[in-house]
């Protein structure tokens, strides 16, 4: 289950990426979550996902 809060879940998602997952794709797969969802959120407050450096910036 993903953290509702938007900051928190920046904080949740990129912690994630840089610990764990090389690739967003790669965290929702194993997550079973979805991507959309989370890209969406993200942008809500401001942030997109980098795939270069595997963020969200």
């Amino acid at each position: 289950m993903l953290p509702k809060d938007p900051n928190i879940l920046l904080s949740y998602i990129n912690l994630k990426l840089r610990d764990f997952y090389d690739s967003l794709d790669s965290l929702c797969d194993d997550l079973d979550v979805s991507k959309d969802e989370i890209i969406d959120t993200l942008k809500s407050i401001g942030y997109s996902y980098d795939d270069k450096t595997n963020q969200f910036k």
